[in-house]
């Protein structure tokens, strides 16, 4: 019963997410299309644009999917089914001292001196 009710919180976590983003994207769609039929009438005294509903609508949209897509981003990157681009960053480990007795067998460049 208890992975039951996680499961239906887990849901509801992108379910309302989704449900704002849809509003949002309604809203700015009836924003513009308002605009639009008012300027086909012939009687329209002013045409307005409703900037509060496009821009509440727009913030709706861009909060939805971002939650979403941040959620989708970090499960793939939990279960590394990201691109390496997308990884974090590693250090290459440093690399290993020579051992002081390998310079000595070098071979040397002959320096004439006249």
């Amino acid at each position: 019963m208890k992975l039951l009710i996680q499961r239906l919180i887990a849901i509801l976590l992108l379910v309302i997410p989704g449900i704002a983003a849809a509003y949002g994207f309604l809203l700015m769609k009836d924003a513009l299309y308002d605009y639009f039929a008012t300027i086909g009438e012939v009687n329209a005294p002013a045409v307005s644009f409703s900037w509060g509903m496009f821009i509440g609508g727009a913030i709706l949209f861009l909060i939805g999917i971002g939650f979403i897509g941040g959620w989708i981003f970090f499960r793939d990157r939990k279960h590394n089914y990201l691109s390496s681009r997308f990884r974090p960053k590693v250090p290459r480990p440093p690399r290993p001292a020579a051992p002081a007795s390998a310079n000595v067998n070098r071979p040397q460049d002959d320096k004439k001196t006249d």
